[in-house]
C-alpha cells in the first residue's frame, strides 16, 4: 500500500486488523501494550523486529551558538532518547 500521506492510529488500527484477522479493538490493546513496555524498558533497549530499536544516549556538553545574538553559550550534558532504524528497514525502505 503505497500511500502520499502517513496514516492515522485508527487507519493502522484498520490495516493491522484486516491483516491479521482481529478486531480492531484487539489490535488497539496490542499496539499500547507495545507502546507501555517501549516507556519502561527504553533505558536498556527496545527492540522492533525489523523496524529498529529505542535507545537512550548521553550527549556531551558541548560549546553552541545563541543564533540570535551570536553568544557562545554552553550547552549542558543530557540523556536523549533515539530510534534506530534497523537495516531491514533502511533497506526494505530505500
Amino acid at each position: 500500500m503505497a500511500a502520499k500521506k502517513a496514516l492515522t492510529k485508527s487507519q493502522i488500527e484498520a490495516e493491522l486488523a484486516d491483516k491479521t484477522g482481529l478486531t480492531k479493538k484487539d489490535v488497539k490493546a496490542v499496539l499500547q501494550a507495545q507502546a507501555d513496555l517501549a516507556y519502561k524498558q527504553a533505558g536498556a533497549g527496545f527492540t522492533i523486529a525489523g523496524i529498529g530499536k529505542l535507545v537512550k544516549v548521553k550527549r556531551a556538553a558541548r560549546m553552541g551558538r545563541n543564533p540570535q545574538t551570536g553568544a557562545q553559550i554552553k550547552i549542558p550534558a543530557k540523556t536523549v532518547l533515539k530510534f534506530r532504524i534497523a537495516k531491514a528497514a533502511k533497506d526494505a525502505i530505500l
